[in-house]
């Protein structure tokens, strides 16, 4: 597994790069605190399964450091929710379970690969005829057919 494989983690239109503490959606880098990010690397790290309460507060908050740690573990998760567009009662990457932890429950993907944005792609839009045939009216003058139009319209 290269370097790149191992820092970058992809999930929908988003990917994270876990060593530099980034989040993107669709390219564009979204904003997001340190704890909230940690709670996202903790749990993209893992995908499936349960994530603990108590690992969390191991990871966020080290020995020596006090915070009422259910009302800033509620909040770090409320602003990765509101980051990621996700909401608690209908979650699509975050799913809460109650009293124990939490569980990333979309499909993730290691790597570079490109983002799913969730758009199909475009058709590539038809040849105009006349003007495949160099020479023609319309390679010579593209605007014929408009023209041609309205003098027949008058």
């Amino acid at each position: 597994m290269t370097d790149v494989s191992k820092r970058l983690v992809a999930f929908g239109v988003y990917e994270v790069d876990l060593a530099s503490g980034e989040l993107r959606r669709q390219g564009r880098l979204v904003r997001l605190q340190q704890q909230p990010f940690e709670v996202l690397r903790a749990l993209v790290e893992r995908p499936g399964d349960l994530v603990t309460r108590d690992e969390l507060q191991r990871r966020l908050w080290p020995d020596g450091v006090t915070v009422e740690f259910e009302t800033a573990l509620n909040k770090s998760v409320a602003k990765l929710r509101d980051a990621l567009g996700d909401v608690a009662d209908n979650p699509r990457f975050i799913e809460t379970l109650p009293k124990r932890g939490y569980r990333f429950i979309a499909p993730v993907r290691s790597g570079s690969a490109p983002v799913d944005t969730g758009a199909s792609p475009r058709p590539a839009a038809p040849a105009d005829p006349p003007a495949a045939a160099a020479g023609t009216a319309a390679a010579r003058n593209p605007g014929w057919r408009r023209r041609r139009a309205v003098l027949a319209a008058a």
